[in-house]
């Protein structure tokens, strides 16, 4: 394969980094949202020392748009990268490739609380499957959804229903929480738990108004932040913030987030947590707060050179992606201590390239693009904020990374997982084929192994444990979904979790993008949007040995 010319002052690039000999021919399978201007190919990114004023080195290349969801996924934008007419057809993700991105089914924006309308956002009480032989209790008229379990298969524990009578777009569920004994579940206006074991209601926190941010990060001690509206009118912003303790269900500190600048848009804030501190990002603009005070750290107006659109924390690390306004408005990535807000590098972005998801602070893996040119590149950072390589492997490619709502920010990509040195990501799933998930090795940028989902399933990694992948392998209206161990180093995965068949099937098959959580031998499966007609819908379900 023949390399491309390096830009001025570049190392050689190593043969293997999915760079193509040249352009692609028009035709290759892009999807339909109109043509792709084919790009040029973007050279290895420059990386510039952190310093007062942030210099502006030479533009340079291009990356891709929004990142998307898995199977059932949100907005789902595919990565599809065309090889030269030698190989025809073959769909490749990497830095010096072509990129095309198509829109998934699920384009409905979030839903705006009315005043008008009254609310019961509490679950209801309903099925907790207590036997596994086909006896379950399952609540009332409800089938009992062990019923039908074959010889090996794992058993439904519980499924809670919800009863809400919200407004004509429905209501958000999005957050879900496994603390110890506790599960909590958002839904609305509140927040509940109830006990992992048997699904019994432990407490109930409500809100004035509707939840508008969560995130999935806690502190060490149970704790998260969240965010409601400040009213109900058409015109209320999503600025109050609350600390919850999610083991006891007792609320702590209420602050509103003070605005940045007159451009702050309090529309659809995303946060995350990292030791005592929050970042709340929106749009162009971000502050972090100490968690256990609520007091502001640091924020965009108090910075230095670029300004940070997002704050993104997790892990003990955190980094700011900030807008440079010179006259590309180029975007860097900083290091950022989440105490103070100093940072000890930058690394630049080609020109017209923005961060589009992060799959992981440490290491620091992005996904890169310019949405206008439909070019996109997966890049590993290290730790002194150079770029260590790309990623290159065939395949579709789509992952939950983007943020609900217009303004959403940037945030860590869910249903990617990085472990170590490697990167897992699901492909998309393709008409009656399924999909697979694909291993890249974030050393040299190439496919470790790829694992299909087999019998035409969608099999989306959930996290990294014990040095393995876990992953969801979704049901089917007559199938079980599976909690699937895969190898490091590849090979047939072990089920580790198989849940019955029969009469849960049809149930747990009809979770339309769930949230999914695998926590001490249990798997949590939970809406994330609720009609909210007033009639019981299925919220929460789980399942266990």
């Amino acid at each position: 394969m023949t390399e491309p010319p390096q830009p001025p002052n570049q190392p050689p690039t190593p043969s293997g980094y999915g760079h193509l000999p040249g352009p692609p021919q028009p035709g290759y399978g892009f999807p339909p949202q109109g043509a792709n201007p084919y790009a040029q190919q973007p050279p290895t990114v420059p990386q510039h020392q952190a310093h007062p004023g942030y210099g502006y080195p030479p533009p340079m290349p291009p990356g891709p748009p929004q990142g998307p969801p898995g199977p059932g996924g949100q907005r789902r934008q595919k990565l599809l990268i065309v090889v030269a007419a030698s190989v025809a057809g073959v769909l490749v993700l990497g830095a010096g490739a072509w990129f095309a991105f198509g829109k998934g089914d699920d384009e409905s924006g979030k839903p705006v609380a009315q005043s008008s309308t009254p609310a019961d956002a509490k679950p209801s009480a309903s099925a907790s499957v207590d036997k596994g032989d086909g006896s379950g209790n399952g609540g009332g008229d409800q089938e009992d959804l062990n019923a039908g379990r074959k010889q090996g298969e794992d058993k439904v524990l519980w499924l809670k229903n919800s009863k809400v009578d919200g407004p004509g777009a429905g209501v958000d569920a999005d957050g879900q929480w496994i603390v110890g004994d506790t599960v909590v579940k958002s839904v609305w206006k509140s927040l509940t738990g109830f006990a992992v074991a048997d699904g019994k209601e432990k407490w109930t926190l409500s809100f004035p108004t509707e939840l508008c941010g969560v995130t999935p990060d806690t502190t060490t001690d149970g704790k998260t932040v969240v965010m409601f509206k400040d009213g109900e009118s058409d015109s209320s912003t999503c600025n109050q913030m609350r600390l919850v303790d999610l083991k006891t269900g007792k609320a702590g500190w209420t602050k509103e987030v003070p605005k940045e600048g007159l451009f702050d848009i309090m529309t659809s804030p995303t946060l995350s947590i990292t030791g005592d501190t929050v970042g709340v990002s929106r749009a162009s603009t971000a502050s972090a707060f100490k968690v256990s005070t609520g007091d502001k750290l640091f924020g965009s107006a108090t910075a230095e050179g670029c300004q940070p659109d997002s704050y993104i924390a997790g892990n003990n690390k955190m980094i700011a992606i900030a807008t440079c306004y010179d006259a590309d408005h180029t975007v860097e990535v900083h290091d950022t201590d989440p105490v103070t807000g100093k940072s000890t590098w930058n690394y630049r972005l080609p020109k017209n390239y923005d961060v589009t998801s992060v799959y992981s602070l440490d290491p620091l893996v992005l996904d890169i693009g310019d949405k206008d040119k439909k070019e996109r590149s997966i890049v590993v950072v290290g730790p002194d904020g150079k770029q260590r390589t790309s990623v290159s492997g065939e395949g579709s490619f789509a992952v939950k990374c983007a943020g609900g709502g217009l303004f959403a920010s940037v945030q860590v990509c869910r249903s990617a997982v990085v472990d170590s040195n490697t990167l897992y990501l699901p492909t998309s799933p393709s008409a009656g084929a399924g999909n697979e998930i694909v291993a890249f090795d974030l050393g040299t940028g190439k496919v470790k192994w790829r694992a299909p989902a087999g019998e035409k399933r969608t099999v989306t990694p959930v996290k990294a444990l014990n040095g393995q992948l876990i992953a969801y392998r979704a049901a089917e209206q007559d199938k079980g979904g599976e909690i699937l161990t895969y190898p490091a180093g590849g090979g047939e995965p072990t089920a580790t979790l198989r849940n019955p068949s029969g009469s849960a099937a049809p149930v747990e098959s009809s979770f339309y993008n769930p949230k999914v959580d695998y926590v001490d031998g249990r798997l949590f499966l939970s809406v994330t949007h609720l009609a909210a007609k007033g009639k019981d819908e299925k919220l929460l379900m789980v399942f266990g040995k």
